[in-house]
């Protein structure tokens, strides 16, 4: 579990990015943090990862307090982050076996069979069956994002984080890869946290999710909820897409 209290974050200045968010993401599930360009995803995901240094505010990882902990701790903290980047990130000159091991042979003090077998068992368990030898150049977009995600979940992370994971992938695709992350959050009792602008995955997998609005926590609930929510900035965040327009003139035509 992650727990955010009052996290505020600025850049210099009077203008603060991140004003004020408290919320909580829950272990074993799949937490999203959705909002328009500019609502502060991005910052906000980035404070969360530890990359950005909170203005105010504190944030909890299993009740540990980041800014609390000694370099040291941090260090182990991290250690326990896995990140799937927007561009997968993957090495060009590394095989997708060499990019999965890359993180056991930075963390751990592993020999090479025993990073091997690490790695080819979340090889297996990401369905990318002989693919070992390949090149990233060599697979599909949707290829990469396994090959991401595995590297991610090498080390048995104990939060998952993911920055659009669904970029660039066609609606069949990304589809798979929501749903696979939604399975491995809840096999291995990962706390997630997603970020990402599709309503597609919102209501795919969104367990509990995060509206942001210019810095603020505008509205939280769940895709059962989101419908529901009393909040024009979420309305037209959620009918943006005409897909979701449809439906909305579908069920006032209905209740008519």
């Amino acid at each position: 579990m992650i727990e955010v209290k009052e996290l505020k974050k600025g850049f210099g200045g009077d203008e603060l990015v991140l004003k004020g968010i408290s919320t909580t993401f829950e272990k074993g599930k799949t937490n999203l943090i959705i909002g328009q360009s500019g609502s502060g995803k991005t910052v906000f995901l980035k404070c969360l990862l530890g990359l950005f240094r909170p203005t105010e505010g504190k944030i909890l990882y299993d009740g540990q307090a980041y800014s609390e902990l000694s370099s040291e701790k941090q260090r182990t903290l991290r250690e326990q982050m896995g990140m799937v980047f927007q561009g997968s990130a993957l090495f060009d000159s590394m095989t997708v076996e060499e990019n999965i091991m890359f993180p056991l042979k930075m963390f751990t003090k592993q020999r090479k069979a025993e990073r091997r077998e690490r790695a080819n068992e979340v090889i297996k368990r990401v369905n990318l069956i002989n693919a070992n030898n390949k090149l990233p150049s060599e697979i599909s977009g949707g290829m990469q994002k396994r090959v991401a995600i595995a590297r991610a979940i090498v080390n048995n992370p104990k939060y998952l984080f993911c920055d659009e994971p669904n970029s660039g992938l066609d609606p069949r695709t990304a589809t798979l890869i929501d749903n696979l992350i939604q399975e491995i959050t809840h096999e291995y009792e990962i706390t997630t946290i997603i970020n990402t602008h599709d309503m597609n995955s919102v209501m795919e997998i969104g367990e509990k999710i995060v509206f942001l609005q210019k810095g603020h926590l505008a509205w939280e609930g769940s895709k059962e909820t989101i419908f529901k929510a009393d909040n024009d900035d979420v309305t037209n965040f959620v009918y943006s897409s005409d897909l979701f327009k449809k439906v909305r003139e579908a069920v006032i035509k209905e209740n008519q």
